[in-house]
C-alpha cells in the first residue's frame, strides 16, 4: 500500500519551479533512491516531502495510516551540527519530541525507546559521551538512532554516507539495508549510483530528465544508461 503518493508536484522558490510535474508513489517496504545531477532539486524534494518547504504546485498524499510526525529524517550535517555540545543520549532522546504532544518531558517509554534504538545502532556504550567528540561514522549512527525514535514506518535520509571513509560507508549501508529488511521504508538521496543500484528497489532520477521506476527499469532506461556511463567516466 502506498505510504506516499506524489501527484503533479513542482518544486522551486518564490513560485518559480525548477522541477515540474513529478508523479510517483512510495509503497510500504520500498527502498527508494533519489539520484541526479548536483543542484537538480533532490534535497528540495526531500524537504517538500517533510513539509519543511511548500511545493510550487501539486500535492503529497499520505496513506497506510502514516502521520506527519511518524517520518524519521536524517538531514545532511552542517559544521555547526557536528560540533553540537550535547550527549549522545540527549540527542537520540530528542527524536521522541513528536511523541510528547504538549507534554514538556519524556516519559519512561520514550526513554526506553531511545535506549533500544541506541543499542540497535551500536552506540549505547557512547550514551554519556559528548556528540562532538565522536567520529563521523559514530555521529551518523547516533542521528540514525534519533530518526528511528520518530518512526517505525519510513526514514528519509539525505546523503547519509557523505564524508565517511569506505569501511564506515559500507557499514552504514548495511545498517540501512537491515532496517529496510525489518520493514522500514527507506527514501534516500545518494550521489553514489553504484550503491543505489545495489540496494534500491526503486530509483527516482531528477534533473534535465526525470525517471521513476524499479532498479531494473532504470538500468534499461536511456537516462539510467547515460548517467551511469557518465559517473563511470568520472
Amino acid at each position: 500500500m502506498a505510504l506516499l503518493t506524489i501527484q503533479d508536484l513542482s518544486l522551486g522558490y518564490d513560485s518559480v519551479a525548477f522541477v515540474e510535474n513529478l508523479n510517483f508513489s512510495v509503497n510500504t517496504g520500498d527502498y527508494l533512491c533519489i539520484v541526479g545531477e548536483n543542484g537538480s532539486g533532490k534535497t528540495t524534494l526531500m524537504k517538500t516531502l517533510l513539509h519543511l518547504q511548500e511545493p510550487v504546485s501539486g500535492q503529497i498524499l499520505m496513506g497506510d495510516g502514516l502521520k506527519q510526525n511518524e517520518i524519521g529524517y536524517l538531514p545532511q550535517q552542517t559544521i555547526v551540527q557536528k560540533d553540537f555540545p550535547a550527549s549522545v543520549g540527549e540527542i537520540v532522546l530528542s527524536g521522541c519530541q513528536g511523541r510528547c504532544g504538549i507534554r514538556p518531558f519524556y516519559n519512561k517509554a520514550e526513554k526506553h525507546l531511545a535506549e533500544t534504538n541506541m543499542n540497535r545502532m551500536g552506540v549505547l556504550p557512547l550514551k554519556d559521551r559528548c556528540y562532538r567528540e565522536l567520529s563521523g561514522g559514530q555521529q551518523q549512527r547516533v542521528l540514525l538512532a534519533r530518526a528511528l525514535c520518530a518512526t517505525q514506518k519510513v526514514l528519509l535520509l539525505d546523503e547519509p554516507v557523505a564524508g565517511l571513509d569506505p569501511k564506515v560507508t559500507s557499514e552504514m549501508y548495511d545498517l540501512i539495508e537491515g532496517l529496510n529488511q525489518e520493514g522500514i521504508t527507506i527514501i534516500m538521496i545518494s550521489h553514489d549510483l553504484a550503491a543505489a543500484i545495489r540496494y534500491a528497489s526503486h530509483i527516482l532520477h531528477i534533473g534535465a530528465s526525470v525517471f521513476y521506476g524499479t532498479r531494473e527499469e532504470y538500468l534499461e532506461s536511456d537516462v539510467g544508461k547515460f548517467f551511469l556511463m557518465r559517473q563511470k567516466g568520472g
